[in-house]
């Protein structure tokens, strides 16, 4: 694979301070390809899971108030730990926390497919936003 630099992308800007140009190797593409799939993961989960409320209100027994629980049951986690998701990635390392926070996710992803009830799929939901949140 041939390197990619700002120049032969059409990026014709002056060089950065240290007058060393950026240049794109396997790793950064690699790095960007598992950084993008992570965002995608957690963009699908978010959008089966609205595509299906019809579906999982009738076999779980669904309230309408239950159903908002669903969704604000992974909103909410996920968004009051972003910030503390990036600041662990800073302390224990950011490949660490993607991996153990992609795995918990996957992990919690499975739960909500296999959940019995609807309690269980509100808190396996929780557990998915946490996790994403850390991914």
């Amino acid at each position: 694979m041939s390197e990619l630099t700002n120049r032969s992308v059409g990026i014709s800007s002056a060089a950065p301070a240290g007058g060393a140009e950026f240049r794109w190797t396997r790793r950064h593409v690699l790095t960007l390809a598992v950084l993008c799939l992570a965002a995608l993961l957690d963009t699908i989960d978010v959008t089966v899971v609205n595509v299906a409320m019809p579906a999982i209100r009738d076999s779980l027994h669904f309230s309408e108030g239950g159903l908002a629980w669903m969704v604000d049951a992974y909103m909410v986690p996920f968004g009051g730990f972003l910030l503390l998701g990036g600041r662990t990635g800073d302390l224990l390392g950011r490949r660490r926390v993607l991996v153990a926070g992609t795995a918990v996710f996957v992990a919690a992803s499975l739960g909500s497919a296999l959940a019995p009830s609807a309690g269980v799929m509100i808190a396996t939901r929780a557990v998915e936003g946490l996790a994403a949140a850390f991914v």
